[in-house]
């Protein structure tokens, strides 16, 4: 899986779509509700059901980062699979603050 900054994702069981941000330190397998993301442009494979574990959903304009591989995505499209690398769930980065305007 080669996760190019500006590569688009989409998951293997649902609707979710990503974009890759920044890309990982070292190679990693993205995966949604479950199952390993295919390329957008790839089919994507048949018989595959959403994982109950990996199914808490993903919203769309949300950014998910992991901290041990570097990896950053945006969801573009969201889906009722969540994020995860090699079975762990990535979650969504908070909202930077703004600052106060008087």
């Amino acid at each position: 899986m080669d996760l190019k900054p500006g590569s688009r994702w989409k998951s293997a069981v649902c609707d979710t779509e990503v974009v890759v941000v920044r890309p990982p330190k070292t190679p990693v397998e993205l995966e949604c509700g479950g199952h390993p993301m295919v390329a957008n442009a790839e089919a994507k494979p048949e018989g595959l059901t959403l994982s109950a574990e990996h199914s808490a959903g993903s919203g769309m304009g949300k950014r998910f980062a992991d901290e041990a591989s570097g990896l950053e995505v945006l969801c573009v499209k969201a889906g009722a699979g969540s994020l995860s690398i090699g079975g762990q769930p990535i979650g969504a980065k908070d909202a930077k603050k703004l600052p106060a305007s008087d």
